[in-house]
């Protein structure tokens, strides 16, 4: 089994562990809802079966427990309880242990899967006897789910030829057949070619199987579930059986066919070996007129083009790729536009129409093929919110609290390498709201609000940003606990004079934490510095709102990608620079006449509104004398107004983001660089760090 098999069936067996979560999840709440159900056992049989035929015997073996239980659920033998979803959520944590210790040395404790195993086996005695057995009846025309009667099926399994190209071995799928009851296999060999001829990895063979068993059409289409897509596969109902005593009377259509005498047994062989249709046997026998046949053939065929051209439409729909391709793929895209702006350079400066006139063309293709690479690495945030609604559910169940945990936005679209590095701050936040701020069941019922309390995700995009909250209907902050605990610290003098703002944001400090005690959940302050840290490298911002008594919403300000965004080119001296175009607002004059107004502060009177400003020059140390007339990019940081002065603006700049070495990472106010046409290095200003440094160097000054 090559390795690249075996990467495929982990990557698709983490998809399927996601969804089986959600689906757990889903069912807690509608433990009646059999389509749910049904989700779950697919997953688990998808992960069993592939398993097994990747060599992952390990989950293969457990899973098939899990799935047996589920097997009852799904026929109605057993009852959906809080305590087989436990279990079963149980279970698929073990299962991602098995799937990750796979790649590693360490191993899974093979006492915590028999411990799950036994778990659920204790659930089915007792559930399956509080089931009042079905009344005989006649099964629907199909045969949907298990029967206490028997049923015989034809079925047709006829794999594509690339089939063991994709590691998968057909022996496995006739075994569990098998399994299920009397089975009869027939191999059709006709097409094999000559030994000289024939291609090892080119499957020629397919199946006719004749089963009788009593679990239903449901149970023998799950055997073929991981294949499906790449094989025929038909199964047709030719007898069934129902009523009292008629396992013992039940026949076999052959066996009938030979006691009475209209065939011999090997006429059968021969019919079977021509591989004729029930219909035709039909009509040999007179049962049926050929026209009713070709006319079930008809539609038949009909509905199997349908079904072909969807599965066909839906396959090609979407192409699994490693994430690294893309990285790479973003990186090559990102020469790119610094090669085309270097051609744009050039062609402007040789004053050349054709060669105008190419730079221009190859300037439209680079913007479009830019912008369908970046949607390519946009993700659903929806696909991050719905891993939070198992966090929720254990953490209040462990702090003895009802939770609802409730998401808005969730089909807003962000880049792939954000969501990865939001996960471990939308974590820490959510914990601090069941543990901070969501209140005990009874303190909420004494305060008049529901026993459970809400966690709200929300998303939307805004300009080239997205906005995330979270937003609780908790107790809310205590702003004189955080005041005394910043002033403990030694954050903040005793006599300072802070706004609800900045008294909030203390909490974002290492270390800060007004818990009394510490526990499992939170009480050490590193989880908001975590947050704070991973938004500073995703150039992103935090704000904190609270309401005592009421609730607390956090808000997440990030950008959409991190590989390449629009900026404004400035210049100071013979230094250039990048501000992020998203966060510009306009662009004013400053003369030296503004400035001696101003009685040496920076500030600066625009349309009558005062905007405080940063002398970069200054801010940088840069040598010079500034020009008579200088420029102020006005940028909102926050929602307040910032200026920062320059010597000139040179105009929108494509931006491909280069992180600085390891030795600049800790530069405060720059947040990468990028690379101009003509190969000049140009720093992206972090215009957040850079007012927050200034801001700071006031206060030290004051």
């Amino acid at each position: 089994m090559s390795e690249n098999h075996r990467q495929t069936y982990k990557e698709e067996a983490a998809e399927l562990l996601t969804e089986l979560e959600s689906s757990l999840l889903e069912l807690e709440e509608t433990p009646d809802n059999m389509e749910v159900v049904g989700r779950v056992f697919r997953a688990m049989h998808t992960i069993k079966g592939s398993g097994a035929m990747f060599g992952f015997d390990d989950i293969a073996a457990f899973t098939h427990e899990v799935e047996t239980v589920f097997d009852l659920v799904r026929n109605g033998k057993l009852l959906v309880s809080k305590e087989l979803v436990d279990l079963t959520l149980r279970a698929r944590d073990y299962i991602r242990e098995l799937l990750d210790a796979s790649d590693s040395s360490l191993k899974a404790d093979p006492a915590v899967g028999q411990e799950i195993i036994a778990g659920l086996k204790r659930l089915v005695p007792a559930a399956a006897s509080t089931v009042a057995p079905a009344s005989p009846k006649a099964p629907a025309a199909g045969g949907g789910d298990a029967r206490d009667t028997e049923a015989t099926y034809r079925i047709r399994f006829k794999p594509s030829p690339e089939l063991f190209v994709t590691g998968t071995n057909p022996l496995p799928l006739l075994n569990e057949l098998r399994d299920l009851g009397k089975c009869h296999v027939i191999a059709h060999t006709d097409t094999i070619p000559m030994l000289g001829e024939i291609d090892p990895e080119v499957c020629f063979t397919f199946w006719d199987i004749i089963l009788t068993t009593n679990k239903g059409v449901n149970a023998i289409r799950d055997v073929f579930i991981f294949v499906e897509d790449s094989a025929e596969l038909k199964i047709d109902l030719i007898d069934e059986s129902w009523g009292a005593g008629a396992a013992s009377e039940y026949k076999r259509l052959g066996d009938i066919l030979i006691e009475r005498g209209d065939v011999r047994p090997e006429d059968i062989e021969r019919v079977l070996g021509k591989q004729k249709r029930l219909g035709e046997l039909l009509v040999d026998e007179g049962v049926a007129a050929q026209s009713l046949i070709s006319s079930a053939l008809a539609e038949q065929r009909h509905v199997k083009e349908v079904r072909e051209k969807r599965q066909t439409v839906e396959s090609a729909a979407s192409v699994r790729v490693p994430s690294e391709r893309l990285d790479s793929l973003v990186n090559l895209v990102g020469e790119l536009v610094t090669v085309q702006a270097r051609l744009s350079q050039t062609s402007a400066r040789r004053n050349d129409a054709e060669l105008v006139s190419i730079a221009e063309e190859v300037e439209r293709l680079t913007s479009e093929l830019r912008d369908k690479t970046m949607g390519i690495r946009m993700l659903q945030i929806g696909t991050s919110f719905s891993k939070f609604k198992r966090l929720v559910r254990d953490l209040s169940k462990e702090l003895g609290k009802e939770i609802e945990l409730t998401t808005s936005g969730a089909e807003t679209e962000l880049d792939k390498t954000v969501i990865d590095k939001l996960n471990d701050p939308l974590v820490h936040l959510i914990r601090n709201c069941i543990d901070h701020g969501i209140e005990l069941p009874e303190e909420r019922e004494g305060a008049g609000k529901p026993r459970a309390g809400n966690v709200h995700l929300s998303a939307m995009h805004s300009g080239a940003h997205v906005l995330i909250d979270i937003a609780d209907d908790g107790r809310g902050l205590d702003a004189g606990a955080i005041r005394a605990k910043g002033i403990e610290k030694g954050l903040i003098a005793p006599d300072a004079t802070l706004s609800e703002k900045e008294l909030f944001s203390l909490i974002l400090a290492p270390g800060f934490s007004t818990a009394k005690t510490v526990t499992n959940v939170s009480g050490r302050g590193v989880g908001m510095d975590v947050v704070k840290r991973t938004l500073d490298e995703l150039r992103g911002a935090i704000e904190i709102s609270s309401w005592k008594g009421q609730g607390s919403t956090i808000s997440l300000k990030l950008p959409l990608t991190l590989a390449i965004i629009e900026g404004l080119l400035v210049r100071i001296r013979d230094d250039f620079f990048v501000l992020p175009l998203s966060a510009v607002e306009e662009c004013v004059e400053l003369t030296a006449r503004d400035s001696g107004m101003a009685q040496g502060r920076n500030i600066a009177n625009v349309r009558g509104q005062i905007v405080p400003y940063i002398r970069l020059r200054e801010q940088f140390t840069i040598d010079g004398t500034a020009p008579e007339i200088e420029q102020i990019v006005i940028v909102r940081v926050d929602g307040n107004r910032v200026g920062f002065v320059v010597d000139s603006v040179i105009g929108e700049h494509q931006t491909v983001i280069k992180n600085l070495g390891r030795a600049f990472r800790q530069v405060e106010g720059i947040s990468g660089a990028t690379i101009l046409g003509d190969g000049t290095v140009a720093l992206i200003l972090d215009t957040a760090h850079l007012v927050n440094a200034a801001t700071m160097q006031e206060k030290e000054l004051i």
